[in-house]
């Protein structure tokens, strides 16, 4: 048996599969991030995600011999920042990925330090809220009592690795998004910059998601009912997990997430970088990716049904259902938690336009939908662009399970999406990477099974294509009075 675990960010999930992929069990366990301020995400890596991984192991392994498992691998949501004592004790709550805008100033810092060409040159990118050197500068810079007791720094599922062998190592694609201490063409740390920006911690050691890192030592045994001794795969960030387990594995493949935000992986034939975008390292060895993310999705959903009372999602999906497409004329846009892709403003905030008093609820959940459709349409736009067609869109996460919402994706885009058969996510593709990387199964084998087909109705195009005209113009026109606005939201300098 092969066990994946994932650090999501709406929970904890953990499967138990064999080698030809077939789901022995699994389980699950709801958490939530913390917002202790605006352009703030946090998460208590120690208390929550270690006592999860925990939890869930002994809740499998409860139900299975313990001793057929063959292979552990973690992913959890990335990439984050999780400093430790020397006894990998967490000294503050993990900074969350591009979700945490807290280092606006230190991204214009190193930016200046490093040079804007320079750090894109390297690292494929721009640096953006997505990236962890600004937040470990922000750590030195604004609390710099924890950063002189610090002595590692870890991602979530390199923390969650650490706990389990001892072994302080990171996968090469999350230290692909810890712009600027990592050089992508070369694959290493970069040598002038590391030390600029982290100090005295140490840089952990480099290998593939699939690599055996180490081996489950005593404590960790005792803890999690793992037998001592079980390889322990290297691990990477959710996203791309979740990609790996729906076979987005060759160029021109694209992983759509629907998750509590939206995510895009796509596998590159060579390497190519756009500004508005992420070039990464991949999941396999030598593998390049194009990514980009959207602040919010399935948390604006989740938001507005509790604006509503909590009223059941299947109540709000069968009310949006019965409304047309272009919802009567509304528009949302789902900057609610700022912007990553395309506009990179941590003080974007939320719209909705168009409203009249002949709208009700439906109308409101469906435009939510649609809001977050034209947003995937125009990073959809960036991806090609930056050169290499998209071929194939395997759509992936909690969110497909809401069909109407992937059939108005569709339908704004213009694209057939693929829903694999399992749909259980980064846990999945954990599984597959510790069989892999055990040796237990060939370095190409697959187990992503498709379940579903969701085609465009080419009937809504005259109205979509009318509203994503709109929906283009609505950052740009109110750009400077949501900052405004932003600012008033502020409680005070940090």
């Amino acid at each position: 048996m092969f066990l994946g675990i994932d650090i999501g960010t709406g929970s904890s999930k953990a499967v138990l599969a064999d080698a030809d992929g077939r789901i022995l069990d699994s389980a699950v366990v709801a958490h939530e991030v913390s917002y202790p301020r605006p352009g703030w995400a946090e998460f208590d890596a120690e208390g929550v995600g270690w006592a999860e991984v925990t939890r869930l192991c002994r809740e499998l392994l409860g139900r299975h011999d313990a001793g057929k498992v063959d292979g552990v691998c973690i992913s959890a949501m990335g990439p984050s920042l999780v400093v430790t004592d020397e006894s990998l004790v967490p000294l503050r709550p993990a900074i969350l990925y591009g979700i945490d805008a807290r280092a606006a100033a230190e991204i214009v810092e190193l930016t200046e330090e490093f040079g804007a060409e320079a750090i894109f040159a390297d690292s494929g990118k721009v640096l953006s809220s997505q990236a962890v050197g600004p937040k470990i500068r922000w750590l030195r810079n604004r609390e710099p009592e924890v950063f002189s007791r610090a002595r590692r720094w870890h991602s979530l599922s390199s923390f969650m690795v650490a706990r389990l062998t001892g072994e302080y190592v990171l996968d090469h694609h999350t230290a692909s998004q810890c712009d600027p201490l990592y050089d992508l063409r070369r694959n290493r740390w970069h040598p002038d910059r590391y030390g600029a920006v982290a100090g005295h911690l140490p840089e952990p050691r480099l290998a593939w998601p699939a690599e055996v890192a180490g081996t489950v030592h005593a404590a960790a045994a005792d803890a999690t009912g793992l037998p001592a001794g079980v390889p322990v795969c290297t691990g990477t960030v959710d996203a791309w997990a979740e990609a790996f387990s729906a076979g987005v594995r060759r160029p021109g493949d694209l992983m759509l997430m629907y998750g509590s935000t939206m995510f895009f992986v796509q596998v590159l034939g060579q390497y190519r970088a756009e500004p508005r975008l992420w070039t990464t390292a991949g999941v396999e060895p030598g593998s390049l990716t194009l990514a980009a993310g959207m602040s919010t999705s399935g948390s604006l959903t989740t938001w507005m049904q509790r604006l509503f009372g909590d009223v059941p999602f299947e109540t709000l999906v069968a009310e949006a259902a019965a409304v047309p497409p272009g919802s009567d004329g509304l528009l949302v846009l789902p900057y609610f938690a700022g912007e990553r892709t395309p506009v990179f403003d941590p003080d974007a905030r939320g719209l909705i336009a168009g409203l009249s008093l002949r709208h009700k609820r439906g109308h409101l959940f469906r435009a939510t939908y649609e809001g977050i459709g034209f947003g995937i349409r125009q990073i959809l736009e960036y991806l090609e662009n930056a050169g290499e067609p998209i071929l194939r869109v395997a759509a992936v996460g909690g969110g497909t399970k809401a069909r109407l919402w992937t059939g108005i994706v569709s339908d704004i885009t213009g694209r057939e999406q693929i829903v694999p058969e399992q749909t259980i996510g980064a846990s999945y593709g954990d599984a597959l990477l510790a069989a892999i990387g055990t040796g237990a199964v060939p370095a190409g084998t697959e187990w992503a099974r498709t379940a579903a087909t969701v085609r465009p109705d080419p009937g809504t195009a005259p109205v979509y294509e009318k509203l994503y005209a709109t929906y283009g113009q609505l950052y740009p026109s109110n750009r400077e009075h949501m900052h405004v606005l932003a600012a008033l939201q502020e409680p005070g300098p940090a």
